[in-house]
């Protein structure tokens, strides 16, 4: 059983997966906003909280909170009142990312959000670490 060091390189290379890292494993749908009148429409919205992996409702209250405005969700639409950039939706996207999605630990973007009696934790699918997260 005499083994060459580059066979089992090889061997051992082809059985561990490849990693990728968190730009190229989480993609985001680019914003589509439009501003009417005194509303601010993210047409895609559903879509974005799809690729992020989380409820609608969760990120859109948490964008109403930054915003200190009023919203509603119709279908794949997301309405805020008022006149917002899509610069300050990109900017509060990237927030919500880095408070309910990346994991603080190994910073990849395989969590979840459970409930555990009244608190609220970042579990990562990746690392198995446990962050707690502040309700919204």
């Amino acid at each position: 059983m005499a083994y060459n060091y580059e066979e089992l390189l090889k061997k051992a290379r082809a059985q561990i997966p490849e990693v990728y890292s968190k730009k190229e494993r989480l993609e985001i749908p680019r914003l589509n906003v439009s501003v009417i009148g005194m509303r601010t429409i993210v047409h895609n919205f559903k879509d974005i909280a799809d690729a992020l992996g989380r409820d609608p409702q969760h990120l859109l209250k948490f964008l109403t909170r930054e915003l200190a405005t009023a919203a509603t969700l119709q279908e794949q639409r997301a309405i805020f009142k008022g006149k917002f950039s899509q610069e300050t939706f990109n900017r509060l996207l990237q927030r919500y990312m880095e408070s309910f999605i990346v994991c603080p630990v190994c910073k990849r973007p395989d969590t979840k959000i459970v409930k555990e009696k009244r608190l609220y934790f970042l579990v990562c699918a990746a690392c198995g670490a446990k962050s707690p997260v502040q309700p919204l």
